[in-house]
């Protein structure tokens, strides 16, 4: 039987894309250390997601940008990534287990799914954990390559979450196209 877990990274930031991970296991199948992605260090996360996807039968991502999180909202934009990733997925999962408390697409197509929503699942189910890894892992990978034409605003290190420091550049510098204008109104 193939389970398939599901999580995102990035709801909460200021800059940069929301991604999404599904990652298809044997049910059997558990790899030693692989929990809630923010619980464990960089350096181990870099470590488990070379091994959670050569040990998985299929895994997909879809990333999306920050416009679309303005035009849609971020709940939206979150789903959109989630079911994005389903669709493209080869091998179909007897079971779908969530993190969180709502899953829900457009004209109901999740209900074509026998899904299980799980709050802090990350925490709780392996192949929740799975997926919570390569999302943040693919979304950390992301923030670096955009910190390299961004520098003045740290993203290597806040992510393009709301940090002190990060909305302090955003008022000394202003946005970049990589913000979330939604997001960043209040500190403009």
């Amino acid at each position: 039987m193939l389970i398939c877990g599901i999580d995102e990274a990035g709801r909460g930031p200021l800059a940069g894309p929301v991604v999404a991970a599904a990652v298809v296991f044997k049910s059997n199948k558990i790899i030693t250390g692989v929990r809630d992605s923010k619980q464990i260090s960089r350096k181990t996360r870099e470590i488990l997601y070379k091994e959670i996807v050569q040990s998985s039968v299929e895994y997909k991502i879809s990333v999306i940008d920050n416009h679309i999180i303005d035009k849609i909202n971020i709940l939206k934009a979150t789903m959109l990534a989630m079911e994005n990733c389903l669709l493209n997925l080869s091998n179909k999962p007897s079971k779908i287990f969530v993190d969180g408390n709502y899953f829900k697409f457009e004209n109901d197509r999740h209900l074509k799914y026998n899904f299980e929503k799980v709050v802090k699942g990350d925490e709780k189910i392996f192949v929740i954990s799975a997926a919570s890894i390569i999302a943040k892992v693919e979304r950390d990978r992301i923030m670096r390559e955009l910190n390299k034409l961004y520098p003045q605003y740290n993203f290597i290190c806040n992510n393009g979450y709301p940090t002190r420091e990060h909305i302090n550049k955003i008022k000394k510098y202003g946005l970049t196209p990589i913000h979330r204008i939604s997001f960043c109104k209040k500190y403009l």
